[in-house]
């Protein structure tokens, strides 16, 4: 049977011969409304207390929630931070990678030419000498033996009769025998020197020679005129 307090309060008892005491019951009712409101007060209040803990404790679980979600979504984002940085960082090590090795073949290629370059440098000029002292050792034999075929001319007996001869009338025909047997030992003195050079040393001679500014350039007549 369940009894409130304000049934309890509003309860009456008939009263009749040798019962209980009315003011026994009526104290003793006094004693249990009391007690009971108090059991009521404290009830009410563990209800306030418990409903203010089960607030609060729904607020923490919400906010435990909360934070395990921010917690999870910020794993995630420094997850995917991580991995775009290692991502950019390989990327950027392989162009770097790939421009280092880029630049070393291009720098190896670049020496390589140089070494090309100069070894071809160096052919040429080892060529370009041999030709230079194959003309000037042909010069100087041509020169030898113009010099040698002038000499004889001059050493010759043609110069001893002109000097001896007072008599001038032939000095014309003198001049043309002269200027012939010149030429005659000219031209053959020039042949049999070409006679005895090499294939290379003909090809050198071919080569006009030139002469600084105030120095005397030797000017040979072609052989086959």
């Amino acid at each position: 049977m369940s009894l409130t307090l304000e049934e309890l309060q509003a309860t009456e008892f008939e009263r009749k011969m040798r019962g209980y005491n009315p003011t026994e019951v009526e104290a003793f009712k006094t004693a249990t409304i009391e007690k009971i409101q108090a059991l009521e007060n404290e009830n009410r209040e563990l209800t306030e207390k418990v409903q203010a803990s089960t607030d609060k404790l729904k607020y923490l679980n919400d906010l435990k929630d909360s934070l395990n979600k921010s917690i999870l979504v910020a794993q995630e984002a420094a997850a995917k931070v991580k991995s775009n940085a290692e991502r950019e960082a390989n990327i950027t090590l392989q162009e770097a990678q790939q421009e280092a090795e880029r630049i070393m073949q291009a720098a190896n290629q670049r020496v390589t030419n140089v070494y090309k370059e100069a070894a071809d440098t160096t052919t040429r000029l080892k060529t370009a000498s041999g030709d230079l002292k194959t003309t000037l050792r042909v010069f100087k034999q041509r020169l030898q033996v113009m010099i040698e075929s002038q000499l004889e001319v001059v050493n010759g007996q043609d110069w001893e009769q002109l000097l001896a001869d007072d008599d001038f009338t032939q000095l014309a025909e003198l001049e043309k025998i002269l200027s012939a047997r010149l030429d005659n030992n000219s031209v053959a003195s020039v042949k049999s020197s070409a006679t005895n050079q090499t294939t290379d040393q003909a090809v050198a001679a071919e080569t006009p020679a030139t002469a600084p500014t105030g120095e005397t350039v030797v000017v040979f007549p072609d052989d086959e005129k």
